[in-house]
């Protein structure tokens, strides 16, 4: 898999976080066309890039502890 499909993927499940749209594990590795196993790989990336990931049973998706902001990329100063 190149760099940039990774970085794509991990953008996009910023945003399926963000808006606490994941649901349970199974459908979020299913929203994002990939396997279970797959998804907990890419979850603890983003954990390793300081993504405070957890998953909310009550409302049955992933989200993140407390507000942050995922940067992957170049910004011209």
């Amino acid at each position: 898999m190149k760099v940039i499909d990774i970085l794509q993927r991990l953008e996009q499940m910023d945003q399926l976080i963000r808006l606490k749209a994941t649901g349970s594990p199974r459908a979020f590795a299913t929203r994002l066309g990939i396997s279970k196993s797959s998804l907990y790989n890419y979850l603890e990336l983003l954990r390793m890039l300081g993504g405070p990931v957890q998953y909310n049973q009550q409302l049955s998706t992933f989200e993140y502890e407390y507000s942050v902001v995922l940067q992957l990329g170049f910004v011209k100063k």
